[in-house]
């Protein structure tokens, strides 16, 4: 458990007494599927895949994938840019509205349901299409996952968030409030979801600015710090709005809620029930 991240480490014993529940002859042939939710930049990713070959070292089929691979391809998310053309959230890729829920709904099923020796063809986007702007990959660079699997893990920024009303919105947060009700079709495929917080909005700041720099110290092609900071800005306004609607009304009637410290390590050892923590 030594090379496992010390938020993985934490989940680990809570999501194996879920694992094990499932067990036995009357167990079901369906993957437990857990939800992974937490800001930018803070580790999801990370989480996750430690999650995975942690589960897998103690004998679960286990695998991950992210709701950044079900991104709309270019076309689709510029047309959903046009229409809304004066709405700063839809230019881009990120917010409600910019997804293909029903892609990800059908790979989150065929996961969870398929069998011995199946393979699942699991979508790539590849940021880096269109100057930046994106696209999902050709099919030929998708990840292939070979089942059957105990344990499906689907991570996002925004996965569980939900509508909330209109009337306490900024005028532009109207459309994406309303693209997520589509999303109910990704949360009620979910078992379980775990919500990463952090206690200041400067801090997620901080960490999309951090991962930038890492990434040109790895001579990759990356923001500058200033670019870094304006774009990770667009999306504070929906972790003001969504996070706390989360956190009154979760998705799962199995939610945990994990607070982070500024070194993205948990910021205690304590896992409780629900939302008990401060957040953003």
């Amino acid at each position: 458990m030594s090379d496992v991240n010390l938020t993985a480490r934490l989940l680990l014993p809570w999501c194996r007494a879920r694992l094990e529940q499932r067990r036995g002859p009357a167990a079901s042939h369906r993957a437990w599927v857990l939800g992974l939710n937490g800001p930018q930049g803070c580790g999801k990713s990370t989480t996750a895949a430690a999650l995975v070959v942690a589960a897998q070292a103690e004998g679960w089929r286990a695998v991950c994938v992210s709701i950044d691979d079900f991104y709309l391809t270019h076309d689709e998310q510029q047309a959903v840019a046009n229409a809304h053309p004066a709405n700063p959230y839809l230019q881009y890729r990120g917010y409600p509205g910019t997804h293909d829920v029903d892609l990800g709904a059908r790979v989150i099923d065929a996961l969870a349901s398929c069998v011995e020796g199946s393979v699942v063809l699991l979508p790539v986007y590849d940021k880096s299409a269109h100057q930046a702007r994106g696209d999902r990959a050709p099919a030929s660079r998708w990840r292939r996952a070979t089942g059957p699997f105990d344990m499906v893990i689907v991570e996002g920024w925004m996965l569980g968030f939900v509508p909330v009303d209109e009337a306490s919105l900024e005028p532009d947060l109207r459309a994406p409030n309303r693209y997520l009700a589509r999303y109910g079709a990704w949360h009620e495929r979910l078992d379980a979801l775990v919500h990463l917080s952090v206690d200041s909005l400067a801090t997620i700041v901080e960490w999309r600015v951090e991962s930038e720099r890492a990434r040109r110290l790895r001579g990759e092609t990356a923001l500058s710090d200033e670019d870094a900071a304006d774009y990770i800005h667009r999306f504070l306004p929906a972790y003001r709005i969504f996070v706390p609607a989360l956190q009154a009304r979760p998705p799962c009637a199995d939610f945990l809620g994990l607070a982070l410290a500024r070194s993205r390590d948990p910021a205690s050892t304590q896992l409780l029930p629900g939302y008990g923590t401060a957040a953003v």
